[in-house]
């Protein structure tokens, strides 16, 4: 519960619930501990998670085991707090993992702080070279082998399905092919002008193509889940509840674009990515950007 609570942005129930469990006289066990700190990560308090990671062991005597080392610089790196995580794995008792360090590259990518990242990877290299891909070797945030599984025989597309009137519609990155296509794309596009009204700048650097600016722009237009959000205004009732579905981590643009177009449009989207729940309402998200 504890865990769930926080996948959907509700870190500080899941804390206060955390509270309640010890209040009842209950011990709480190593994989508890998991859920808290990433319901820390999810509220951005820091502190409170480190004084949870030394009750560990000082109140009910349980051993740190590297995947709660994991799991603190995952809330650490998640609220930017990059070079503290460096400085937590720096003082570890022992020495860190090759998932600590992968943790923390990528992180350090998604924050932008590349040359951090850089020197990360070169230590998950020496650890296990098996674990950097094409990806992660020219600095991008890596599939896992869950995702190439999945998706081996998509060539990993990116993919949003997208519940309807009892039906399932899936789309992918730049896909021309659904019945109302038309439709579709001329929406996004007034939508678009909308945006940019109240302060969108679409961010192209999530565009990896080499093509123009005006190009790139449109080419994050036709991202699986703006193309599913498009249908689902086209097709579900006034003012109804949007739910899609994303098999890979939501781009930084499209998050952005999420939380403008939930108050353009007055509508709640819930967008469950790789990583968590996005609940998009009145232009802010449950994530509170941290994901």
């Amino acid at each position: 519960m504890i865990t769930g609570l926080a996948r959907n942005g509700l870190g500080e129930d899941a804390l206060d619930l955390f509270s309640q469990f010890k209040q009842a006289g209950l011990k709480p066990d190593a994989k508890m501990f998991l859920g808290v700190f990433y319901s820390c990560g999810v509220v951005g308090d820091i502190n409170e998670g480190m004084l949870h990671f030394l009750s560990m062991s000082s109140d009910y005597g349980i051993v740190p085991s590297m995947e709660h080392y994991v799991g603190v610089v995952d809330m650490l790196g998640s609220t930017g707090h990059l070079d503290e995580a460096l400085e937590f794995i720096e003082n570890m008792p022992s020495e860190a993992s090759v998932d600590v360090w992968e943790t923390l590259m990528n992180l350090c990518r998604i924050h932008g702080h590349l040359e951090l990242g850089d020197r990360c990877a070169e230590l998950v290299n020496q650890l296990d070279a098996s674990r950097l891909n094409d990806q992660s070797k020219a600095g991008l945030i890596p599939l896992k082998d869950s995702d190439l599984k999945k998706n081996e025989k998509k060539k990993l597309a990116s993919q949003s399905p997208l519940e309807v009137s009892s039906r399932v519609n899936e789309y992918r990155a730049g896909d021309t092919s659904h019945p109302e296509n038309d439709r579709i794309y001329a929406l996004l596009r007034r939508l678009k002008e909308h945006m940019k009204e109240a302060g969108y700048v679409p961010e192209t650097r999530f565009c990896l193509h080499d093509i123009d600016q005006e190009s790139k722009e449109e080419a994050l237009l036709a991202h699986s889940e703006r193309l599913a959000l498009a249908n689902g205004l086209l097709t579900s009732p006034a003012r109804g509840q949007i739910r899609i579905i994303k098999n890979l981590r939501v781009c930084g643009d499209c998050h952005a674009a999420f939380k403008i177009l939930s108050k353009i449009v007055g509508r709640e989207i819930i967008m469950r990515d790789a990583k968590r729940f996005h609940h998009f309402n009145e232009g802010l998200c449950s994530c509170r950007d941290f994901w």
